[in-house]
């Protein structure tokens, strides 16, 4: 029995230790595979703050301002003027139509309301 059991102790050890090595094995693929995702993060935040800085240089007022002008013949652009704007009072508002309530009183002494329009009209 003792020699099963040593034999058997064997067998499970060696097994382990192939299980643990496999395991390391694979955990460092995984972390290089890792290494290489977040340098590609990197790389591409980069390359976003890059344009950003490329876009706000090329949104500069001045520059906008000589495009305009350079190509005001073929475009037409004005400046924007306080003229063009309306006031808000001109804009047409919707009126709300009064709503009276009335009521009728019931057989069995309830009051019942009833809706009426401002023509008089009673509205279902």
């Amino acid at each position: 029995m003792r020699p099963f059991l040593s034999i058997l102790s064997f067998i499970l050890v060696m097994t382990l230790a192939f299980w643990a090595y496999r395991e390391n094995y694979a955990t460092q693929t995984q972390l290089k595979d890792m290494a290489k995702v977040q340098n590609q993060i990197a790389a591409l935040r980069d390359e976003i703050a890059m344009q950003k800085a490329e876009w706000a240089y090329l949104n500069r007022p001045t520059r906008l301002r000589d495009l305009a002008a350079m190509n005001f013949d073929r475009l037409g652009l004005m400046p924007m003027a306080a003229l063009q704007l309306g006031a808000a009072s001109d804009v047409a508002m919707p009126v709300a139509e009064p709503l009276l309530i009335s009521g009728e009183v019931q057989a069995d002494g309830a009051l019942a309301p009833v809706l009426v329009g401002s023509e008089g009209a009673q509205i279902p």
